[in-house]
């Protein structure tokens, strides 16, 4: 038995468009996850990434084989801890960035792992 929510009609952003009575079965993890054994959830803490729409309590969708390229948003983990940051090349140094200027970029050392890249952020509307 499929237990996937039905989606009733698409709900458009622009000029309202004609609701369909048969729902199509949506789910959710299939438009969301490309690799279900190397995904995981964060759930994130802070607030160093809120001018890239990832806010304190957000949970990320992170690929873990995902290979990071510069402007990804990474989970890493530093000396510090865990991180999300945006991952950086800079001078031809690999650094993470954080989306706020209240926080300082973090240098990627030899001790530093990414742990995977942040492919979708989900978050509370109200």
């Amino acid at each position: 038995m499929n237990t996937a929510p039905r989606l009733y009609a698409y709900a458009y952003a622009g000029t309202p468009f004609p609701a369909e009575d048969d729902g199509e079965l949506f789910d959710l993890a299939q438009h969301l996850i490309r690799r279900p054994k190397d995904t995981m959830f964060v759930k994130v803490s802070g607030s160093s990434m809120v001018e890239k729409g990832i806010n304190d309590g957000d949970i990320l969708i992170v690929d873990r084989k995902a290979e990071p390229r510069p402007d990804n948003v990474v989970v890493a983990l530093t000396e510090d801890g865990y991180t999300v940051k945006t991952y950086e090349r800079e001078h031809g140094h690999l650094k993470l960035v954080p989306a706020s200027p209240n926080h300082a970029p973090i240098e990627i050392t030899e001790n530093t792992r990414i742990c995977g890249v942040a492919t979708f952020a989900i978050h509370r509307l109200a």
